[in-house]
Formats: C-alpha cells, structure tokens, sequence
C-alpha cells in the first residue's frame, strides 16, 4: 500500500485527505473564518497559519502520517505548464509566492505540501494546476495582437474524470476524443484530443458560458464601455466578470440549489436564466465539436452544477447529437490529487520539472 496525504487549500478552509493507494482513510477539513483571514495583505501570508492548523487538525483527528510516501497539493496560479504531476522545486515555490500569474488560494498548495513533505522526509508534488496549457496555436489567435487567448481552466477535475472515462470504457486517456464540461462556481469546456485539451474557455477571466459566480464571455463593446464608464473601478470591473457576475448578478445568489428551488416555484426570471446557463453550455460544446471535427467520443459533464438533472437533461438535449453524453457529478479533488501522485510513485509516468517560463 502506498499512503498519500493531499491538500487543496481554499478560499476560507483546507481540505486535507489521507489515502492508501485509492481508498481513502481520512477526510477533514479546516476552516478559516474571513476575520481570521484579514488581517493578511496577501494570501501566501496565510502559510504560517494553515500549515500550523492543518498539523493540528492531523495530531487532534490522529492520523496516522508515519508511513507516508508523498504529500500533493492543489496547484495554484503556475506559469503556463503542461498538465501532469509535478515535482515541487524553488522555482515553482518562488512563483506561486511572488504571484507573477495572479493571487488564488490554490497557491498555497505547493507551499504547504512542500513544508510537510519536508517535515516528514517525502517528495512533495502538485498535480494538473489551473493553468495547464496544451492550446493548439489555432486557440490562442484572437482578433487584436496584443490580447492572447489563455487556457485557464478546471484542469484537476477535467483531467481527471477525462481519465475516469477512459478506464471505464477500456481504453487510454490518449486514445479518445472528449468534451468535458466541468459546471462549477466557474464553468469550463474543453475540447480534449486524443490527451490534450487544445482548446478551451478561460474560465476565470471572462469567456464561455455565464456561471454561478463569472459572467462569461460578455458583447465586447458594451463590456468597454461599461469599464469607461467611471462607475467602477478596475479592481471593480475585475470582480464583475469573476466574483460578482453570473447568477450572484442575475438572481442575487451563487448558489444554483436556491436558483433552482426559485425556478420551481414558478419564478420565470430564475428558470430564463437557468435554461440560458444550459444554452450556453450547450453552445460552447457545440463549438468544442467544431474543434474535434466532430469525432467526439463522449461529453461528460462534471463538477457541483452535474447534480442538478433538470440543468443536465437541458444541456443533453442540444448536445446528444454529438455524441453519448456520460455525467460524473461533483469533483473529488483529493482523489484526483491521490491519483496524480500514485502515477509517479507507481511508475507510470515521471514527474515533471517546473522550469523556466516558455
């Protein structure tokens, strides 16, 4: 048996998870109240407290951490890498604390999981960061030269169940043709060939599909105007299109559970949006088919908003013709996390090195 411990910090909590080989032995979780957390400037200041907390959290649920052959992390907001497990190095630690690619509490990952696999005198990794990019050239043309697209996406989640997939279906990872639509706090859809996901939304900084908490791709010269404006600032205009967009903009809450409930109580505001959120899922999809050139194997649906099954048979309806839509609902982080280690320590593949930037 090989023991992994897996962490996937959070905006107020750390997840923490204890696994011998894929069985999970422990599950926990630490909170952070926001005023516990104010008082820090910057979100890797946070280090400190939750490696103090998490090792608290293991002595008082007393895990068994003596056996332990790796601890893996979250990966945060990376350079553009390609996916994969990665070892932790300083290059990758100095870039997740200096921030180059933006602040996100997912950057305490590879810091965390690097002080206790120093603690213990194990190899620290993190797996298939956010910023994972295997973008085909054609992807990353947009209309202006100075404005790139980016692939910026759920990589852990979609890589995961892209794998998941594979394994049920009898065949490798690298063999199939899949769209894969993780529907969470933010929404991305991606067009993942024979391994690769050679394109997909950014699905933090404004494109694709409205969600719970991102206004997804917006008409582009009412979005400057408004910026213009002088009613918001820039941090402001940030936070509309991730944060304060999507449904908390349209019904007043990120939660899709209270939009549905409004929705079947005959609210016609709440179940318009709901049907638009389906539509363009569907339409991101549908372009992802244009990518593949319409050799799609499957479309697989994840992530929290997959629970709702009135959401996913309106999504299903548009896209079936495609190709056989599979769901996996929710997202089991940790496991992905577990899995990505085990696959080094196993010696299916090498861990990668995080290097200089491209």
């Amino acid at each position: 048996m090989t023991r992994v411990l897996c962490l996937n910090p959070g905006s107020t909590s750390t997840k923490v998870g204890l696994f011998d080989d894929l069985t999970e032995l422990y599950a926990g979780v630490v909170h952070h109240p926001p005023e516990e957390l104010a008082g820090f400037a910057r979100v890797i200041d946070q280090a400190d407290l939750r490696y103090r907390t998490v090792l608290g959290l293991l002595d008082e649920a007393d895990v068994p951490t003596g056996d332990l052959a790796a601890v893996v992390g979250r990966g945060g907001l990376t350079r553009p890498i390609r996916s994969g497990t990665y070892a932790v190095n300083e290059r990758l630690l100095a870039d997740v604390t200096t921030s180059p690619m933006g602040e996100h509490a997912s950057n305490l990952g590879a810091v965390l999981a690097d002080r206790l696999g120093r603690l213990w005198g194990v190899p620290a990794f993190i797996v298939d960061p956010v910023m994972v990019d295997e973008l085909d050239p054609l992807a990353r043309l947009s209309g202006h030269p100075e404005i790139e697209r980016r692939s910026i996406f759920h990589a852990l989640n979609a890589k995961a169940v892209g794998r998941r997939y594979a394994r049920e279906h009898h065949c490798r990872y690298d063999e199939v043709n899949l769209i894969v639509a993780h529907l969470g706090g933010g929404i991305s859809v991606g067009a993942h060939h024979q391994g690769w996901v050679v394109d997909v939304n950014n699905a933090l900084n404004g494109d694709g599909p409205f969600a719970p908490e991102r206004a997804g791709g917006l008409p582009t010269a009412a979005w400057a105007q408004l910026c213009l404006s002088g009613r918001y600032s820039p941090e402001e205009c940030r936070r509309l299109l991730a944060g304060r967009g999507g449904l908390v903009s349209l019904l007043g809450t990120n939660d899709a559970r209270v939009a549905r409930a409004r929705a079947d109580a005959g609210d016609a505001t709440a179940l318009l949006v709901l049907d638009a959120l389906a539509y363009q899922v569907a339409k991101e999809i549908g372009s992802c088919a244009a990518v593949l050139r319409g050799a799609v194997d499957a479309v697989v649906l994840t992530g929290g908003l997959a629970h709702d099954e009135q959401l996913v048979a309106a999504i299903t309806e548009r896209v079936r013709f495609v190709a056989p839509v599979v769901v996996y609902p929710g997202e089991d982080e940790l496991l992905a996390l577990a899995e990505g280690a085990l696959r080094v320590l196993r010696g299916q593949e090498k861990a990668r090195r995080y290097g200089p930037p491209r």
